[in-house]
């Protein structure tokens, strides 16, 4: 699979994660503590002008187009993560985790997603260039998504169903209490995992789940490696500020399901026509941002409706 970046392009990409990463945990979070609603509102604006930097770098180095498409996929991965806040919201209730340790377990979640998602792109790309067929096998499957989001039922986010936690639970040995921010403690000598560990396996997974819906959206934007796993990173490092700050509204935004359904949808159909007609990147684009604004303006002014009695 081709990719338009060269190795010192990846590695400008590479040291600019690590830098931000270093900032983040190293300087500013280095300690468990609450994140309150000012401080996450300004590290999601932080978050984004970083993604839409380097943006502007895609635009400057490889032209509108690359730019465009980097853009696209930034934002259709943003829509998935607001989507997904209400999956760490049940998580996070199950486990009943403190609200001073839920930054760290989304940051090393964050970093697990890096490698997880890095290994979903590479395998993508090669199907990709060996066997071009597979790109209408993602559009068929992205359809498949969105009717799959449409139907979902609130019982279906069960933790306590999921079988990466029951699996955890019968092979590793835990401890039934949390010990502050530690993954594992030593009891009598033996190096046990707290609950907080089983929360971080429990949201890596979760995260598996979320990039088999997005990572194929994303190449139904683009086939370029770079572009792919850029836009998809630099989105999902603001997740956890994001989080915090779209956590007490998300429940609000009842129809933003909706909204990822259809763009999920729209560029499923988008692969599938390809051949016979190339949708152009701006267009895709202002669909993607109609949508998303239509389903927030919609959760905001159309309550929903009460269930019958």
């Amino acid at each position: 699979m081709s990719s338009i970046a060269s190795p010192l392009t990846w590695a400008i990409f590479a040291a600019v994660i690590a830098v931000a990463l270093a900032i983040d945990l190293g300087i500013f979070h280095r300690h468990a503590a609450v994140v309150r609603m000012k401080e996450a509102a300004l590290w999601t604006g932080i978050w984004c002008l970083v993604g839409l930097s380097f943006n502007a770098f895609v635009f400057h180095r490889f032209g509108s187009e690359r730019g465009l498409q980097f853009l696209q996929g930034w934002l259709l991965e943003l829509a998935l993560s607001i989507d997904n806040v209400f999956v760490f919201l049940v998580i996070f209730s199950y486990f009943k985790v403190a609200d001073n340790l839920q930054h760290r377990v989304l940051f090393w979640g964050i970093l697990g997603a890096l490698v997880a998602r890095g290994a979903f792109i590479a395998a993508g790309a090669a199907l990709i260039e060996r066997f071009h067929g597979v790109m209408y096998v993602l559009g068929v499957f992205l359809v498949f998504t969105a009717v799959k989001i449409l139907t979902q039922k609130p019982e279906d986010l069960d933790p306590s169903k999921n079988l990466v936690l029951r699996l955890f639970r019968r092979v590793v040995p835990s401890t039934p209490d949390y010990h502050g921010s530690r993954f594992l403690v030593r009891v009598d000598g033996r190096a046990l995992a707290t609950p907080l560990l089983a929360v971080l396996v429990v949201i890596d997974a979760a995260d598996v789940v979320f990039a088999v819906d997005s990572i194929p959206a994303v190449f139904g934007v683009t086939t370029d490696v770079f572009v792919v796993y850029t836009s998809n990173i630099f989105a999902i490092l603001g997740l956890r500020s994001l989080f915090f700050l779209v956590s007490g509204l998300v429940r609000k935004l009842h129809y933003l399901n909706v909204g990822v359904a259809v763009i999920l949808a729209f560029i499923g159909v988008k692969i599938l026509v390809e051949r016979f007609y190339k949708i152009p990147v701006g267009v895709s684009l202002g669909v993607l941002a109609f949508v998303l604004a239509a389903s927030a303006a919609a959760s905001l002014l159309l309550p929903p409706q009460a269930p019958d009695a």
